[in-house]
């Protein structure tokens, strides 16, 4: 579709995430009362609206008297736990006043990591928007250390959509849209690649994110098949307009088929334990044939995986060419690699299938992906 036609297509979405970050957020005097005041406005409308909100660690840096952003993990884990149920109560006063409940779900990376704790998760969230309550979704900061962290709330917005299923995200920012180099609003965005030279960097440290981060959450989505939308949190009419099909904000179109969910969860959701290096021979057969990949064509490999954890797939180059599950350990791997699948179960003394990662477990990386290195 058309950047129009898809703009008159929001109309029909009946499940939204919004996120919105610490600077948008805590702007003003803080902005609760605006957010919720949009948001009650599509759940009357008939919508379902996960809220993903940002805000403790700056919310619990404030009251504690905190001039800049924790460096040490335990003075920032301590900012969050004291800023999370300031940021509930400022919520909940806010979305009181206008006849909606609200629920707190705090997550961690190994809770959508895990096939089944990701869909109690999921189950979790969608009886809460039958009851007609808006999860109000936030990372455990209190808890978080490095290896269980999203990166940042723009990122778990994005992985939010494919947990609760939503057709839209909309990610609140404190400018109206993405900029160009003169400062004027984009109002359609085809391909992401086409807008990165226009991104600045934040300008303080009140929170994580930053335009940045968004414009790569936005490339996770559209990979899914969802429309982003990044506009002003600023705006008491921005999601309302927005929904009605008017020209506001940034819309970046979904880009390509959409993965389905379970591929995106490996891709965009798994963090890789190791990387495995693979020859020509095999890059082509995995690009060009949708081929599994087999020992004959692993060159090398790293890192700590064990059976069923998220490789990345690398050509001699050090391009990322795929994401996927593993059949065998890294040293099972290590074993394997350059031989036959028919000599699998003599040198490592068990057969699991004949490839190291399925096609069925596997998601080819396309130009413009940008991931992070394995843990």
């Amino acid at each position: 579709m058309t950047g129009e036609e898809t703009r008159r297509a929001l109309r029909d979405c009946k499940r939204i995430v919004v996120k919105v970050g610490s600077r948008a957020l805590c702007a003003d005097g803080g902005r609760y009362a605006l957010v919720a005041d949009q948001v009650a406005t599509q759940v009357k409308a008939g919508r379902r609206v996960v809220l993903v909100s940002s805000g403790a660690v700056a919310v619990g840096r404030e009251r504690l008297g905190f001039t800049e952003r924790p460096k040490k993990i335990a003075r920032l884990q301590a900012a969050a736990a004291v800023g999370q149920s300031l940021l509930m109560r400022a919520y909940e006063d806010a979305f009181e006043a206008l006849g909606i409940h609200v629920a707190q779900v705090l997550l961690t990376h190994d809770a959508v990591s895990d096939r089944d704790r990701y869909l109690h998760a999921r189950r979790a969230i969608d009886e809460l928007l039958k009851l007609g309550v808006v999860p109000i979704i936030n990372e455990n900061d209190t808890v978080s250390i490095e290896e269980l962290r999203f990166g940042d709330n723009d990122q778990l917005a994005a992985m939010v959509c494919t947990l609760v299923g939503a057709d839209l995200l909309v990610l609140l920012s404190d400018v109206e849209g993405i900029l160009d180099d003169k400062n004027q609003r984009i109002s359609l965005v085809a391909d992401v690649s086409e807008i990165e030279h226009f991104i600045k960097p934040p300008e303080d440290d009140l929170g994580l994110g930053g335009m940045q981060s968004k414009v790569e959450a936005a490339r996770r989505a559209t990979l899914h098949g969802l429309p982003v939308v990044v506009g002003p949190a600023a705006s008491a009419s921005f999601l309302a307009s927005l929904m009605n099909g008017d020209d506001v904000g940034t819309l970046l179109l979904p880009h390509g088929s959409p993965l389905p969910s379970r591929k995106h969860w490996i891709a965009y959701t798994l963090k890789p334990r190791g990387r495995i290096v693979v020859d020509e021979g095999a890059r082509e057969a995995l690009e060009q044939r949708n081929s599994s990949l087999l020992p004959a064509g692993v060159v090398s490999v790293t890192g700590t995986f064990g059976v069923g954890d998220a490789v990345s797939i690398v050509s001699e180059r050090g391009d990322e060419v795929a994401r996927g599950l593993a059949r065998y350990s890294v040293a099972e791997v290590s074993r394997l690699a350059g031989g036959q699948s028919g000599q699998i179960a003599e040198r490592i003394g068990n057969h699991a299938g004949d490839e190291i990662v399925h096609r069925d477990d596997m998601v080819l990386l396309g130009k413009g992906a940008n991931f992070a290195g394995y843990e």
